[in-house]
């Protein structure tokens, strides 16, 4: 059962599991460090860390500025209601 913090939908937070395991699959198969990661990505390593652990609540900005590294976006969508 995933728990999804204060303020987080879960479909949030499987989203942000998506793109976590994404980002550390992909730096990986690159042979990178999340230390190297975060130097040639600009990004910090603590910002690296939680990307990887499927924080939901890290900057969208510096997400795309992680996939912008292997081609990638991550672009608006229609929000589905829920009922």
């Amino acid at each position: 059962m995933t728990i999804a913090p204060i303020g987080c939908n879960i479909k949030t937070v499987m989203i942000m599991n998506q793109i976590a395991k994404f980002i550390k699959e992909n730096r990986k198969a690159a042979g990178l460090t999340q230390e190297e990661f975060a130097l040639r990505s600009g990004l910090g390593l603590r910002f690296v860390r939680e990307l990887e652990q499927g924080k939901p609540t890290v900057r969208m900005d510096k997400v795309n500025q992680a996939l912008a590294m292997f081609g990638m976006e991550a672009v608006p969508g229609r929000k589905v209601n829920e009922e």
